[in-house]
């Protein structure tokens, strides 16, 4: 298949100016109607003008309103061919397409009695034919024609210009969009939906007026979801000085969706799950990421909109900023520390694990085979990093000192990361050459830690060492810029800057090797490094248990506090398993663990501090399998997975009396539910605490109770994963009581589905076959499938890597059906099959096994094609 290089990029021979777009909507044949203003870039040149188009019937074709003869143009399965164009020309494009059978949910598609676009990486051209890249800006007037009573809201981008009633019971409106942009940001929605009002006041005192369309009869749950629209709105005003440009800023929630949401200019196209929360229906945690999601796409306008991509390659300039922006935010609404911890999650358990597969990239990817593949974590959230570690070097003023000049720059254009970066750096004043090889090299960094005390001089020195593994694609790493916050915490608790802190905290390294210094310093003192996650590396520095425990107690940084718990976690579950001790025997695994960790030194610190929730909640949260894998590479994960086992239940063991007393009390005092902090920290503590107890059976009863007097979805959920742990008769039948109440919210159901496909049970395989049985499962909606295959692939350790494959095996039968029907979902759920990196020798060749299966499947996919052969030809390298 094409490989597409970011070194080929040529500028677009052809610039249309103008689109007006004519839509009568049928669901399996609705007609489109393009008439496009066009001129040549470069008047002296004679090249064809080819137009991007798949899965299009073209009807008619006219230039300058002459219809064309079929010789006068050539039409294959992606492209529209026209030569002997003049200078400026109008083209005026008739195709049919069917709406109805689009699965794949690019384009325009049709389901739940609804028209819905997604024209993001390049579904336009399923619509009509266009130079469907990131770098032709038009302005869009967007006229949209439909049945009254099935579909009375027509929407698109920008302000409403015209509207009215037509023949045979249709009507129609018009949109225009003042402002240019590319084909990727058109957004078309027409159905029936319930519509919540209401309106923002800019700083400038221009009024905008705010909608979000939901399902009927859910009007009540996007209370939150416009509440959270002008908190962004506010945000965005009062940190960058940017204001909302257009007269309507609308939100539309729809069950059929790739993605989270998607950006289009003055139209947000949101998945369901991203915009409906009550407390009854909703977690803690679905609203953040509601609140989260709807300022990510609100920030795009700027971000993103206004100034725009120059080509795919450059997908971080607009991902990772907006997601450094909406995380930024959220630290500013709701709490850093927990914040910071999801982050630095997501990037050590996913992203990590991205550099090390055959999927790894630089944030600028420099070849791709289909860019629906490189919608990334590493694009979006390492590139987030990227952006995090700049503001970390210029400071704050410095950092939107940068921002305003790159707007200042490029206000209505289509750039690259270099535009960016250069911006930052001529607002500075400051050299981000050096710096910038993180846009361009891939893989995570690794720093070496050697430590050294003088006792003469009372001198700590600390050797630091970087290093990038190569990746296939690049063998050779260069060093790169990285700010390294830290602690040094002395005995008396005193903190002490090094030598070669530039004055803020921070110390750069820039070079493979750099040595920090600590003067008239004990021996006894501890350096903590990359405070915060200051820079995605992975740091080898080893400290003792007893130097963590002593960290945990002193350290004035509760992120570092958390980072020195983690380490215990991850030292307990490697001592078990690489010193082969018997799993199977808890009392046993208690004694060895008591003597390796003395956490008992523990217990009066943890009383006392469980006043303190969300620290707690976050200190007593243990690290998933997933995580474990990541750090404990090469071990069989079934090994680790029994193995964070025996350390909670050690924990149990070590607390149960501090566990027992503190549940209780938070369950007695728990208020009515408010979305707020105190109340999110405390039930997330609660959740916590309860998933410990219930590991004795002398506990077991509490899941059951949680969830019968529960009067909010955070502790339903909680009450259900902790009975999940028991999986007794009550598990289920609680699990039968949340259906037969949620069976008619599609979104809530979808928690079920998780909790199913993550039941640690041996005929798990024969249940998921059960489940996509169920009424309301339907592999065309990526929701379902995520929340039932997905949970499974990535959270069912036990199922998914069973030691006889049949897991594997039952993830390449569904991908191979899946991938027919929709093929970026099917990519995206593939992942932990990819990952056998990470796994030991038998692991890998079940794994690559089916790989090799899927590979040899008759029409794969693109989507899938990329992934599968990039997997199989690192193994062949490496074996």
């Amino acid at each position: 298949m094409q490989v597409k290089k970011r070194l080929d990029y040529q500028v677009p021979k052809f610039q249309i100016e103008c689109v007006d777009l004519i839509f009568d909507l049928v669901p399996e044949a609705t007609i489109v109607t393009s008439q496009l203003s066009i001129c040549r870039v470069d008047i002296n040149s004679k090249d064809a003008l080819i137009l991007d188009g798949y899965e299009l019937e073209l009807i008619s074709l006219s230039l300058d309103g002459r219809r064309l003869d079929e010789n006068e143009f050539e039409v294959s399965d992606t492209q529209l061919i026209i030569k002997n164009l003049p200078e400026n020309f109008i083209l005026t494009i008739t195709t049919r397409i069917d709406p109805k059978h689009n699965t794949s949910l690019e384009g325009l598609y049709y389901a739940s009695d609804a028209f819905c676009t997604q024209c993001e990486a390049e579904g336009f051209r399923r619509i009509t034919y266009y130079l469907d890249r990131p770098d032709v800006l038009s302005i869009f007037t967007v006229t949209v024609r439909a049945d009254k009573k099935a579909y009375p809201f027509l929407l698109s981008n920008g302000n409403v210009i015209d509207s009215g009633d037509l023949v045979d019971g249709r009507h129609f409106v018009t949109w225009h969009d003042p402002f240019k942009k590319p084909a990727y940001l058109f957004a078309l929605v027409a159905g029936d939906f319930d519509v919540l009002e209401d309106q923002y006041i800019t700083r400038s005192q221009r009024k905008v007026c705010l909608q979000v369309f939901v399902e009927k009869g859910r009007l009540y749950q996007a209370q939150h979801a416009i509440q959270s629209l002008k908190k962004s709105m506010k945000w965005d005003e009062d940190t960058f000085n940017l204001e909302y440009d257009l007269d309507m800023y609308m939100i539309v929630a729809v069950d059929f969706f790739n993605m989270g949401a998607m950006e289009n200019k003055g139209l947000n196209i949101f998945n369901s799950k991203f915009v409906l929360a009550q407390p009854d229906s909703a977690t803690d945690e679905d609203y953040f990421n509601i609140e989260s999601i709807i300022a990510h796409e609100y920030f795009h306008n700027w971000t993103g909109n206004r100034v725009t991509c120059r080509d795919w390659f450059q997908l971080s300039l607009k991902e990772g900023l907006t997601v450094y922006r909406d995380q930024w935010f959220s630290h500013d609404m709701t709490s850093p520390l927990s914040n910071r911890i999801k982050q630095v999650n997501v990037m050590r358990s996913h992203q990590f694990a991205e550099d090390a597969s055959a999927m790894s990239h630089p944030i600028r990817p420099d070849e791709v085979i289909e860019m629906n593949n490189f919608y990334t974590v590493t694009v979006y959230d390492k590139g987030a990093e990227v952006i995090r570690m700049m503001h970390t070097l210029l400071g704050d003023a410095g950092f939107k000192a940068g921002i305003q000049l790159y707007f200042e720059r490029h206000d209505g254009q289509a750039v690259t990361c270099d535009d960016f970066v250069a911006a930052m750096q001529d607002a500075n004043h400051y050299d981000l050459s050096h710096f910038s090889r993180w846009y361009s090299q891939s893989g995570t960094p690794e720093i070496t830690v050697e430590q050294v005390y003088d006792a003469q001089q009372r001198l700590l020195t600390l050797n630091l060492v970087q290093a990038t593994p190569s990746t296939s694609a690049q063998p050779k790493k260069h060093p790169l810029v990285l700010p390294i916050k830290y602690e040094c915490l002395q005995a008396d608790g005193k903190l002490v800057q090094a030598k070669e802190d530039q004055g803020n905290g921070v110390v750069v390294m820039s070079t493979g090797s750099l040595t920090m210094s600590f003067s008239d310093v004990d021996e006894s003192s501890i350096v903590t490094l990359f405070n915060g996650f200051s820079a995605p590396v992975k740091l080898n520095q080893h400290f003792t248990p007893a130097q963590r425990l002593r960290i945990i107690q002193s350290s004035q940084d509760d992120f570092v506090k958390w980072e020195a718990m983690q380490g215990l976690y991850i030292q307990s579950v490697q001592y078990l398993v690489d010193n082969h001790v018997s799993l199977s025997d808890q009392n046993s695994v208690n004694e060895i663990l008591q003597q390796f960790l003395q956490l008992d030194t523990l217990s009066s610190w943890i009383d006392k501090n469980m006043s303190r929730p969300e620290l707690m909640a976050e200190l007593l949260s243990i690290p998933s399998t997933e995580s474990l894998l990541q750090a404990l590479p090469k071990r069989d994960i079934l090994h680790l997975h029994q193995a964070r086992k025996n350390v909670t239940q050690y924990m149990l063991y070590e607390f149960k009396t501090v566990f027992e007393h503190h549940y209780g009390a938070l369950i007695e005092h728990q208020p009515i539910y408010e979305y707020e902090q105190l109340q999110v920290n405390n039930r997330r503590l609660i959740g916590v605490l309860l998933q410990f107890l219930v590991h004795e059976p002398a506990y077991h009863h509490l899941a059951y109770e949680h969830f019968t007097h529960s009067n909010n979805m955070t502790d339903t959920l909680s009450s259900l994963k902790a009975a999940q742990i028991v999986q007794d008769d009550s598990f289920y039948k609680m699990m039968d009581k949340f259906a037969y109440e949620w069976s008619h919210d599609l979104v809530v159901m979808d928690k079920w589905f998780s909790l199913q496909a993550t039941v640690e049970r041996d005929d798990i395989l024969s249940q998921l076959t059960l489940l996509q049985a169920h009424p309301m499962f339907n592999i065309q909606n990526p929701n379902k499938v995520r929340a039932l295959i997905g949970s499974f692939a990535f959270f069912n350790v036990p199922g998914f890597h069973a030691a006889n494959g049949k897991g594997y095996d039952f993830m390449t039968q569904y991908l191979m059906q899946l991938d027919h029907v929709n093929s970026q979902v099917a990519a995206r759920i593939i992942t932990p099959l990819t990952q056998w990196q990470l796994h030991t020798p038998e692991r890998r060749e079940l794994m690559i096994k089916e790989l090799r299966r899927l590979l040899a499947h008759t029409g794969l996919s693109r989507d899938l094609f990329e992934k599968v052969s990039k997997s199989i030809l690192q193994y062949e390298e490496i074996h």
